[in-house]
């Protein structure tokens, strides 16, 4: 055990400065496999601190301390039972930790020290030792039990250490006389017994001799005592002098600290009442209101400019005073509330002088014929009666601020005015465009209800003959060129009007109250009092209301504009339809071009493009019925249809007007489904048709499409133009194979049969044995195909191909050359199988390739 106690104080304690007072090699109650030793050690250095460690060896056979306790944090110590032979101990820490002792003196050490540690330091709250032997814990355990326990378990110094703090060493001088007295006694070492007589006698002889010295002195003992005696009643004497002066001083004391506790009560007052006459002076200011102002605002003369400069200072100063931040203490003052009584007189009287005034001169302004403009096409911005009212700028913010109810009512009367004169420049000024548009002529002039258009004037599946007469394409720029001119002169009319509003009305200030405690938010001046319910709201929201009241008022005054375009936009559709081209691509350009699009101005057109996108897609959808519903007579030659005759027109118009526009999507949707239903048509036209075969139908149409497809170069119609020529090429080779036909009908009979005995197995050179395809039927039936009959054949034809081909799509050379290639083919076809059937049999046609080339092109020339 004194090789365990060695390593752990060598290996664990003695490198942190510390001693190790005792252990015990333990195991967990339940897990008694995995052992460990629980030690108490102290500091070497002051102020002493007592420690439990769990030490535990690790892999490597190193002593590693795994778990530190104070011992001011142990709680209860419990023994389980007060028998000594238990080995079980529990230690109350922070938790409960179970222990199962290896060794019962290990354990009995352990606890004891542990014992005596917690008695020897001062702790805040001394642990309980409970189910221990009593004698452990009470001190009953002799020295020698614990030295010789200890000592067993590892030396000596470390008993006389678990014995108790009491032993102190001995001074060198100590040391010095008890070593003078061991060698003044030569027995000392052989006999004790004597030395300790010897010691014994010569104490007795120093008592007598203490005793003798202490009753030779009795008489100076005695004066000592008179003396002492004397010496305390000088200082009672003394101390009673003292004792009067310090009464003295209390009272003095007493008498400072109630004439400094009554100077800083007077300071107190002072200060109280200089501030109470401050403040006083600072309210008298604050609302104190000149004789002047008061006589402005009661008899305010608006009418001259000295009056108005009057009345606005006035006003100012009014707001000033009302505005006043004073304590909520003072405002009970019957004085103030007197003074504010009076103001809010002046304020009452002073606002009906202004609305008075104000509300006359809206009525007299809006009342005026306004600015007569010259016979070209301008709107007028009426900036004079902005600079009329400019003057009035700051009593209309002081209405705003101090009499909501005016100033709404004021501005009910401005929108109205405003409104009636720009509803009256305004349609007076669309009734000049339409004059500019339609030349001298105008509404009502006699002769105009001539130009108005038929419903299905313009549609593609109605015939060219249907439509009436042309419309002036220089009517249709005309209508283009001033529609941009009407919404570039609305533009700055508006916005003229706008900033006009914003600054008279203060519409950039959200919700102005009484108190002059705004700050301005990106432009927008925002209420910042802490009654005040915008310091919450955010700047967005702000922002969208100033926005909102700015549209508000803007549609109040320009409330006209939207009826009165989409009436201009509707008037000129029912003239003519194509007008919805110009009027989506103008005002797309003036919707997307703003700057602000959340203005008045912006959403006005915004409105009115929704407007004129409908008329734009009813009309193409006009266009798209039109195609489905399209009529041909069946009791005439059919020719190219009316839709896709019309479709060149149209697809120009239509490039022309969205060239490089940001509406160029719009059209090419309808291109697309325009040009599908054009390919779905014109088979049903072309299987329905009676008079011309369907192959010509859908031949010359789709070739037209092609060809009219090619010189659009639509992008988006690439597709439709590839498939135009497929159906095309399609029904080419349909009309050539139907018509066409063979014309050496008994030949291509003849070698039907042929070619159906090659198919069941007889061989091509044995052809001629066979009875029906011998040599002789086969020169019988070349016989039959002279040269002269079959030209005079194809003559036939050509005429019947002529009948059947319209001349606008000019197809009858290309189905003739079709028709000739044709032939060739069935003519090598022949020529093929007379060589491989017959050879040798110097049999041939009665007339060559070459001939038949002359045949087709003697025909051709003429005709």
């Amino acid at each position: 055990m004194a090789a365990i106690r060695h390593a752990l104080q060598h290996e664990v304690f003695q490198p942190c400065d510390e001693r190790l007072l005792a252990f015990v090699h333990v195991s967990k109650a339940f897990k008694k496999k995995k052992t460990s030793f629980l030690c108490v050690s102290v500091t070497k250095e002051t102020p002493l601190v007592v420690n439990v460690y769990q030490v535990k060896k690790t892999d490597k056979n190193v002593m590693k301390k795994k778990r530190s306790w104070g011992l001011n944090s142990l709680a209860l110590v419990d023994g389980k039972t007060a028998s000594p032979d238990t080995h079980e101990f529990d230690l109350h820490f922070d938790k409960v930790y179970k222990w199962y002792a290896m060794s019962l003196q290990e354990r009995q050490c352990f606890l004891v020290v542990l014992w005596k540690q917690c008695l020897n330091y001062s702790l805040k709250e001394r642990p309980e030792f409970r189910n221990l032997p009593k004698e452990w814990i009470s001190g009953e355990l002799s020295p020698n039990q614990v030295t010789t326990q200890t000592t067993t378990l590892g030396g000596v110094e470390e008993g006389i250490e678990g014995e108790g703090e009491d032993y102190q060493a001995l001074t060198e001088k100590e040391t010095m006389d008890l070593e003078q007295l061991m060698t003044s006694c030569e027995t000392a070492v052989s006999n004790a017994e004597a030395f300790m007589d010897t010691l014994a006698r010569d104490l007795s002889i120093l008592d007598g001799e203490n005793v003798h010295s202490v009753l030779a002195s009795e008489k100076q003992v005695s004066q000592l005592m008179n003396q002492l005696e004397v010496a305390i009643s000088e200082v009672e004497k003394v101390e009673s002098q003292l004792n009067g002066y310090d009464n003295i001083l209390c009272h003095i004391r007493n008498t400072m600290d109630k004439m400094e506790e009554k100077n800083m009560l007077i300071e107190v007052a002072n200060r109280n009442n200089q501030k109470l006459l401050f403040e006083l002076e600072k309210v008298i200011s604050q609302l104190e209101l000149p004789k002047k102002y008061q006589d402005a605002l009661i008899d305010a003369d608006l009418t001259t400019k000295e009056g108005l400069r009057d009345a606005i200072a006035a006003g100012k100063a009014l707001q000033g005073v009302m505005n006043a931040e004073i304590h909520p203490a003072l405002v009970r003052l019957a004085a103030v509330q007197e003074q504010k009584k009076r103001f809010d007189k002046w304020k009452g009287k002073f606002s009906q002088i202004i609305s008075r005034h104000l509300n006359n001169l809206f009525i007299h302004l809006g009342n005026d014929a306004g600015e007569q403009t010259a016979s070209h096409l301008t709107l007028p911005k009426h900036t004079a009666l902005h600079r009329e009212l400019t003057a009035y700028t700051e009593l209309m913010h002081w209405c705003k601020v101090m009499d909501r109810k005016a100033y709404t009512a004021l501005t009910k009367v401005y929108t109205s005015c405003l409104g009636k004169i720009y509803e009256r420049d305004i349609r007076q000024f669309l009734e000049d465009a339409k004059t500019q548009i339609s030349g001298n002529t105008g509404p009502g002039v006699p002769g105009r209800e001539e130009k108005v258009r038929s419903a299905s004037y313009g549609l593609l599946g109605v015939e060219r003959d249907l439509w009436g007469p042309e419309y002036d394409s220089s009517e249709r720029l005309r209508f283009d060129h001033v529609l941009e001119k009407v919404l570039s002169q609305l533009e700055p009319v508006c916005l003229s009007e706008q900033n006009f509003c914003v600054a008279f009305f203060q519409l950039d200030v959200l919700s102005p109250t009484t108190k002059n405690t705004q700050t301005t938010l990106d432009g927008l001046s925002v209420d910042t009092r802490p009654d005040s319910t915008s310091v919450s709201l955010p700047q967005k929201r702000i922002e969208k209301q100033v926005n909102d009241e700015v549209r508000r008022m803007m549609g109040d005054i320009f409330g006209c504009i939207e009826p009165e375009l989409v009436n201009f936009i509707n008037y000129h559709e029912k003239l003519d339809n194509i007008y919805c081209m110009y009027a989506l691509v103008r005002f797309s350009q003036h919707v997307m071009s703003a700057q602000d699009t959340g203005s008045f101005l912006s959403m006005t057109f915004g409105s009115v493009l929704v407007q004129v996108k409908r008329n734009y897609d009813r009309y193409m959808q006009a266009q798209l019925r039109s195609i489905q519903e399209a009529k041909v007579n069946r009791k005439s030659k059919c020719g190219i249809l009316p839709f896709v005759a019309n479709f060149e027109e149209f697809a120009n118009t239509a490039e022309m007007i969205f060239k490089d526009t940001e509406r160029r999507a719009d059209l090419d949707k309808w291109y697309i489904k325009l040009v599908s239903a054009m390919f779905e048509v014109i088979p049903a036209i072309a299987n329905d048709h009676h008079k011309t075969p369907s192959e010509v139908i859908k031949m010359e149409n789709f070739h037209h499409m092609f060809s009219l497809l090619s010189q659009l170069k639509i992008a988006v119609l690439d597709q439709q133009k590839k498939d135009a020529k497929q159906k095309y090429n399609d029904a080419l080779k349909a009309y050539v194979t139907r018509y066409f036909g063979r014309p050496l009908e008994k030949l291509n009979q003849f070698f039907d049969g042929v070619q159906a005995k090659v198919a069941q197995g007889v061989k091509e050179s044995e052809i001629s044995y066979q009875m029906a395809f011998s040599k002789p039927e086969l020169r019988k039936v070349i016989r039959e195909y002279p040269g002269r009959e079959v030209k005079k054949g194809l003559d036939h034809l050509y005429k019947k191909v002529e009948k059947h081909l319209c001349e606008e799509e000019n197809l009858l050379q290309v189905v003739w050359r079709e028709m000739q290639e044709e032939f060739i083919k069935q003519y090598k076809y022949i020529e093929d199988l007379i060589q491989r059937c017959y050879p040798g049999s110097m049999i041939t046609l009665d007339f060559s390739i070459e001939e038949i080339l002359q045949f087709f092109s003697e025909i051709a020339r003429s005709h």
